[in-house]
């Protein structure tokens, strides 16, 4: 990283990356829990689970992007062994083991509230310390809070579905 670029940073360093680090993790982990969970999905409305599971997987390969650029950008090493994901990680990896529509998708609610808890915590550490990664950080934060509430309306008309039966 370059000399200045370090100086404008109000924070230590070292712990930023190893946060960023943990974020990386989380985004990888969530990439693969959706990426899956959109070839196992069942039952009603699968179609449209397919769809908001692919559109959130490919936004957190875009995360996991955004995150190893500031990274390097800051002198660091994005985790290079996937092995080391899940020790490393602030949320855990909800395994989707019940392929039905309501169990992978609850898991990504899940899964969303504690990204947007991680994403949070980062705001407030950057604010007015690293306006780089403060602008990252709140980019990825705005479109966790947006996975929450898709997953949450399908949930919603999932259940709307079952009334009218």
């Amino acid at each position: 990283m370059g000399t200045k670029g370090r100086a404008i940073i109000g924070l230590d360093v070292d712990e930023l990356l190893k946060l960023l680090n943990k974020a990386f993790a989380d985004e990888w982990l969530a990439y693969y829990q959706y990426w899956v969970g959109a070839a196992i999905v069942k039952g009603p409305m699968k179609e449209a689970a397919i769809a908001e599971l692919t559109e959130h997987a490919a936004d957190e390969l875009r995360h996991a992007q955004m995150l190893t650029d500031r990274i390097v950008q800051l002198g660091g090493t994005p985790i290079t062994n996937p092995n080391h994901w899940a020790k490393t990680a602030n949320c855990a990896y909800l395994e989707p083991s019940d392929p039905y529509i309501t169990a992978i998708i609850g898991q990504g609610i899940e899964g969303e509230r504690c990204a947007i808890d991680v994403y949070s915590r980062l705001l407030k550490l950057t604010e007015g310390k690293d306006p780089i990664t403060n602008q990252i950080v709140l980019s990825i934060l705005t479109d966790e809070v947006d996975h929450e509430e898709d997953f949450q309306a399908l949930l919603e008309d999932l259940e709307e579905m079952k009334k009218r039966r």
